[in-house]
Formats: structure tokens, sequence, C-alpha cells
């Protein structure tokens, strides 16, 4: 009898939300593309103008 009972549960449980989706593979998941330059990144970095950002305790540290 009990058996019945479990066996009915899994027939509802299986009519009610069906079977689990497809794994989906990870090389669907990805994108690759070529990465192209915008604006902000083409202009480079110059160290001797940035020092003054860095030449202040209470500014490194937020505060």
């Amino acid at each position: 009898m009990e058996n019945q009972s479990a066996t009915d549960a899994a027939a509802a449980r299986h009519a009610r939300f069906g079977k689990l989706p497809d794994r989906i593979h990870f090389h669907d998941m990805v994108e690759e593309k070529r990465a192209t330059p915008s604006g902000a990144e083409i202009i480079s970095y110059n160290p001797e103008g940035s020092w003054n950002h860095f030449s202040c305790l209470a500014m490194d540290l937020g505060l």
C-alpha cells in the first residue's frame, strides 16, 4: 500500500513539474570577440604627471 502511494506521488510530481531542462555546455555560454580600445584606453599613462595624486598621505587614506 505504501509503495503504491509513493508511485502515485512520483507520478503526480512528474506530471506537475515534468523533467529538468537539458544542461547548457560551457562553450554555449561563452562568446569570444576581439577587444577594441575605446577613446579612454588610447590615452597613455604619464607617470610624471600622476605623482601629485599620491603625494599626500591624507589623500592616499581617503581622508
